[in-house]
C-alpha cells in the first residue's frame, strides 16, 4: 500500500484525531504510529512524534495504571462482620419539602452486608440521632463495634458519646 507523505500540520491533525477524536482510543505511541501507518499516511519522525505525543497526552497521564507509584500501605475500611461496622449520615436539606414536612434524610449504613436503615426527619437534632440509634441500630442489631460519621455538630457530641459508652 502506498502511503502519502504529510508535513508538519498535517501530522499534528492526524496525530491529535487518531489519538483523541471522536473514535480515538488513546493508544500507546506504538500502537498509534501503526494505526497512522493503516490509514495511509507516514511523515519521517513518525514513531518518536507518537511516542511524545502519547507522553504529553493529558488524559493518558490521568486514567493510566499507576504501576510504577510507591507502595503505600491500605486503610482497610472493612468490617469483620455483619452489623459491626455502621457509616451514618444525613441527606438535606430537600426541596421541596416530604408531604409530611420533613426536609432531611438520616441514613445508617451497615460496611458488610451494605443493610440500610433511614428515616427522615424535619430538623435532624442530637436527641434525634441518639434516639434513631438506640431504637434502630442498637436494639434490633445489637451494639455496633464502631460508627463511623463525618463529624457533623449533630453527629459529634456528648449524647452521642454517651450512647457509645
Amino acid at each position: 500500500m502506498l502511503l502519502r507523505c504529510v508535513n508538519d500540520v498535517e501530522a499534528r491533525k492526524i496525530l491529535e484525531e487518531v489519538h483523541e477524536g471522536i473514535c480515538g482510543t488513546h493508544a500507546n505511541g506504538f500502537n498509534m504510529a501503526r494505526k497512522i501507518m493503516r490509514l495511509g499516511f507516514y511523515w519521517l519522525t513518525m514513531e518518536s512524534d507518537c511516542i511524545n505525543f502519547a507522553r504529553k497526552c493529558h488524559k493518558c497521564q490521568i486514567y493510566d495504571d499507576k504501576i510504577h507509584v510507591a507502595p503505600s500501605p491500605l486503610h482497610v475500611m472493612t468490617s469483620p462482620w455483619h452489623f459491626s461496622m455502621w457509616g451514618m449520615d444525613v441527606i438535606g436539606p430537600i426541596s421541596p419539602k416530604a408531604s409530611n414536612g420533613h426536609r432531611f434524610i438520616f441514613v445508617v449504613i451497615d460496611y458488610f452486608t451494605k443493610w440500610i436503615e433511614a428515616a427522615s426527619f424535619a430538623n435532624v437534632t442530637r436527641t434525634t440521632v441518639g434516639r434513631f440509634l438506640k431504637k434502630e441500630i442498637i436494639c434490633r442489631y445489637g451494639l455496633p463495634e464502631r460508627i463511623v460519621s463525618d463529624n457533623a455538630t449533630n453527629l459529634n457530641n456528648k449524647m452521642m458519646k454517651e450512647v457509645c459508652e
